[in-house]
C-alpha cells in the first residue's frame, strides 16, 4: 500500500468549513510544483526539504486533520466533488436512478443532524437490553453472533468471515481472526513508558465516561471501565504484535470445525453460526490459536457482569459516531484530539460522504469515474504500468544473487499480475439494500449487514478475482499477494498525480514509482512467500533466501535509525516491505522512464535538467506535515515510514540520485553502503 493511516469516521454536529463547497469538477493542480521547493537547501543534505520545503508555508494543516499532504489534499478535493453529486442526489426530484436514490437518501439522513440529536441513546436501547437480558455466559455467543451479522460491531470479541486459502488461492474458507480491542493496537496495552501508561489512564476514563453518558451511576462506570480494560488487556497480551502478523505464515492454523471448538470450548460455537447464518463448512483458518485460548480462558475466569459491561462498551464505542453528539464529541475528544491532535471534528458533510463512499462505495464510484477519470488515462496509465513491469522482468533476468531455477518463479509471478486500473470491471449491486431518507443508523446497519452476508456467502466458493478492496474515488492503491494483484483506483490517477498532459519526467517519478512500488510489494520480506497463483508456497532455493534477507536487513538497519517522533525511531521490521517497495519502486519508475525517452532530446524546465525532475516528481506526492500526537501513532500502528524518510532514505541508496544532483560519496543523501534488493 502507498500510503496509511488511521482512519475514523466521526459524527455529531459542526459548522462546514467557510472555504470549501461542493465542487462541480475537480481543479487542476500540475504534477511538479516548483513552489514547493526550497532552493535553499542542499539537495544533497536533506533532499525532501529541498523539493517540499515550502509545502507547509503554503498548506497548513487544517483543523479537522491529523495529518495534510499531497494525498490528503487531493481526497479532500475528491470528497467535495462527491458532496456534490450527493447534494444532488439527495433532491428527490423523481428522475433518480436506483443507485442515485440510495447514495442520495442516505446522504439526507446522515446530513439529519436534528434527527439525530432527537434520536438521542434511543437506537441503542434494543440492543442494550438484550445485553441486561443475558443470563449466562453461553448467551454471549447468540449476541455477538447478532453484532456480526448485523454489521454492528465485527470485532467485537474476534472477528469472523471470509478469506482465502493459503493453500488453494482459488477458494474461499472460514476465517476466525483476533479482535476484541478498543485502542488502536495490541501494543497500547503493553508497553510500560510513561506515556503508554498515560494514554491507559485516559482511556479508561473515556470508557468510565461512556458509561456514564449510557446512565450508568460513577462508582458502577468506574468499576465497569476497570473491567473492560481488564479483559481487554489479556486479549491485548495474547494477540500478535504487528511485526509477527507480517509473517503469513504465522496466520496459518487450519482446523476443522471440531478443532474450532476444541480451542474455544466455553465458547457456544454452534450458537454463534447458527446466528450469524454461515454456509456449511469443515475448514476455518484460526490466524492467531493463543489469543482464542485466551479468550476461553476470560470467559471461564470472568464473571458475567465484567462481561456485560465488556459488550455494552464496545457497542456504544462502536456506535458513537453515528450517535447524538454527546456520544459523537467525547469519541471524537479521546480517539482523534487526544490520540492524534485533531483540533476541530471534521464537518458533517465530509463525514457524511465518507461514510457513503464507505457503505455504498461501487454506486457513488460509478458517478466519481463516469466524470473525472476517461479511457485515455487509464490507457496510459496501463502503459507506464506495463513498461515498469518488463523493467522488473530485465532487472530479474540480471541479478547476480538469484539462482536460475528461482528467477524463472519470479519471472513466472511476475508475468501473473494482473492490473486493475481505475475502476471494477463488475460493479456490486446494491439493489437488496433498503435505504430510507429519515433512518440514518437504520441505513448505516442495512448497509453494514449487506456487505457483511455478502462476505460470509463467499465461504466455500471460488475466488472472485474481480473484486476490489478499496472504492474508486480512494486516493491510494495496493498490492494483494493472494490474488497477485495491483490496484489503482481512479481517484489516486489525478492531477497532482498522474498527469498525462505533463511531460513524462514527473510523471514517472510520482505515479510510475506508485506503480513500481506495488509491484515490487509482490517480492518484498512478505509478498515474495506467496507464488504466482497467490498460494503461500516457498519457491526460494535456501541459497536465494538466504541474498535476499541479507540485503533487506541493509534496508532494515538504515530505517531502524531514523527518529519517527521524539525519541522514537521508526520499527523498522514493521516498516520493512514498505520500505524495501518505496526503493524498489523508484528505481524501476526511473529506468523505465530512460527506456520510455530514449533518443528524446529531453531539455531543462525551470532550472531543473529531466532527471532533476523526475526525482522532485518522485519526492512531491509526500510532501505534508503531521501533528506530533499522529505521529506517535503512527510509530505504533502504521507500516509506512515518515514521509521524509521515504523520500531520503529512498534517494540516499540511488547513485542515478547522487548523478543528478552531484551528491559526493559520503553525503547525507549519498550513502557510501547503498542498500538495493530490486
Amino acid at each position: 500500500m502507498r500510503f496509511g493511516s488511521l482512519f475514523l469516521l466521526l459524527a455529531g454536529p459542526s459548522l462546514l468549513l467557510a472555504q470549501e463547497t461542493p465542487l462541480t469538477v475537480l481543479p487542476y493542480t500540475p504534477v511538479l510544483e516548483t513552489r514547493f521547493m526550497d532552493r535553499s537547501v542542499d539537495p544533497c543534505a536533506n533532499f525532501y526539504k529541498y523539493a517540499c520545503g515550502n509545502w507547509n508555508k503554503l498548506n497548513p494543516i487544517p483543523a479537522d486533520q491529523a495529518r495534510w499532504d499531497v494525498y490528503s489534499k487531493l481526497a479532500n478535493e475528491n470528497e467535495r466533488f462527491l458532496w456534490g453529486v450527493l447534494q444532488q442526489a439527495s433532491q428527490e426530484n423523481g428522475v433518480r436512478s436506483a443507485n442515485e436514490q440510495k447514495i442520495g437518501d442516505f446522504f439526507h439522513a446522515c446530513m439529519d443532524e436534528g434527527a439525530v440529536e432527537k434520536s438521542g441513546i434511543g437506537p441503542l436501547n434494543p440492543m442494550l437490553k438484550q445485553i441486561a437480558g443475558l443470563t449466562s455466559i453461553n448467551d454471549i455467543a447468540g449476541y455477538v453472533a447478532a453484532e456480526h451479522r448485523n454489521g454492528i460491531d465485527r470485532g467485537v470479541l474476534f472477528g469472523f468471515g471470509a478469506e482465502q486459502d493459503y493453500d488453494n488461492s482459488t477458494r474461499m474458507i472460514a476465517v476466525a481472526r483476533a479482535g476484541g480491542l478498543g485502542l488502536p493496537d495490541r501494543d497500547y496495552y503493553t508497553k510500560t513508558d510513561a506515556k503508554s501508561q498515560e494514554i491507559r489512564l485516559k482511556y479508561v476514563a473515556h470508557v468510565q465516561h461512556m458509561f456514564a453518558l449510557l446512565g450508568e451511576s460513577g462508582p458502577n462506570a468506574q468499576a465497569d471501565a476497570q473491567a473492560v480494560m481488564k479483559i481487554e488487556t489479556a486479549l491485548a497480551k495474547a494477540s500478535l504484535t504487528r511485526v509477527e502478523k507480517r509473517d503469513p505464515y504465522n496466520l496459518k492454523h487450519k482446523l476443522t470445525r471440531s478443532g474450532l471448538k476444541r480451542v474455544v470450548p466455553r465458547f457456544d460455537w454452534d450458537r454463534y453460526l447458527n446466528t450469524l447464518g454461515t454456509p456449511a463448512f469443515q475448514t476455518v483458518n484460526v490466524t492467531e490459536p493463543k489469543f482464542f485460548e485466551e479468550l476461553n480462558d476470560e470467559l471461564r475466569g470472568e464473571q458475567l457482569p465484567a462481561w456485560r459491561a465488556y459488550l455494552r462498551w464496545h457497542l456504544v464505542n462502536s456506535q458513537a459516531p453515528y450517535l447524538s453528539s454527546t456520544f459523537a464529541e467525547a469519541h471524537f475528544d479521546f480517539f482523534s484530539k487526544y490520540l492524534q491532535g485533531v483540533k476541530e471534528m471534521p464537518p458533517r458533510w465530509k463525514r457524511c460522504t465518507r461514510l457513503v463512499d464507505r457503505e455504498l462505495g461501487d454506486a457513488l464510484g460509478q458517478v466519481f469515474v463516469a466524470n473525472t477519470f476517461s479511457p485515455a488515462t487509464k490507457q496510459d496509465a496501463l502503459q507506464v504500468t506495463h513498461q515498469i513491469e518488463e523493467e522488473m522482468g530485465r532487472d530479474i533476468k540480471d541479478l547476480t544473487w538469484m539462482s536460475e531455477p528461482t528467477k524463472q518463479r519470479a519471472l513466472e509471478k511476475l508475468h501473473a499480475v494482473v492490473n486493475k486500473i481505475g475502476y471494477p470491471d463488475k460493479w456490486k449491486d446494491y439493489s437488496s439494500v433498503n435505504i430510507r431518507a429519515n433512518d440514518f443508523l437504520g441505513n448505516v446497519v442495512r448497509a453494514a449487514e449487506f456487505e457483511e452476508r455478502r462476505d460470509l456467502n463467499k465461504i466455500g466458493n471460488p475466488v472472485d478475482r474481480t473484486e476490489w478492496f478499496m472504492t474508486p474515488p480512494t486516493v491510494n492503491a495496493y498490492y494483494d499477494p493472494q490474488m497477485n494483484d495491483i490496484n489503482f483506483p481512479a481517484g489516486v490517477l489525478q492531477p497532482p498525480l498522474f498527469d498525462p498532459k505533463l511531460d513524462a519526467a514527473p510523471n514517472y517519478g510520482n505515479t510510475g514509482a506508485t506503480i513500481g512500488h506495488e509491484l515490487t510489494h509482490g517480492f518484498d520480506d512478505e509478498g515474495r512467500q506467496f507464488d504466482a497463483q497467490g498460494n503461500l508456497r516457498d519457491w526460494w532455493t535456501l541459497q536465494d533466501a538466504k541474498a535476499f534477507e541479507d540485503r533487506v536487513a541493509c534496508v532494515r538497519n538504515q530505517y531502524g535509525q531514523y527518529i519517527a517522533v521524539d525519541d522514537i525511531r521508526i520499527n523498522s521490521s514493521l516498516t520493512l516491505g514498505e520500505d524495501v517497495a518505496d526503493l524498489g519502486g523508484t528505481l524501476l519508475a526511473y529506468l523505465a522512464w530512460k527506456h520510455a525517452t530514449a533518443g528524446q532530446d529531453l531539455k531543462p524546465v525551470d532550472g531543473l535538467t529531466p532527471e532533476q525532475r523526475f526525482f522532485v516528481g518522485m519526492a512531491q506526492w509526500a510532501c505534508g506535515d503531521e501533528r506530533p500526537e499522529s505521529k506517535r501513532l503512527h510509530a505504533v500502528t502504521d507500516p509506512h515510514s515518515p514521509d521524509e524518510y521515504r523520500i531520503n532514505g529512498v534517494v540516499a541508496n540511488l547513485p542515478q540520485f547522487g548523478e543528478a544532483f552531484g551528491c559526493k560519496p559520503g553525503q547525507p543523501m549519498a550513502r557510501v553502503k547503498a542498500c538495493r534488493v530490486w
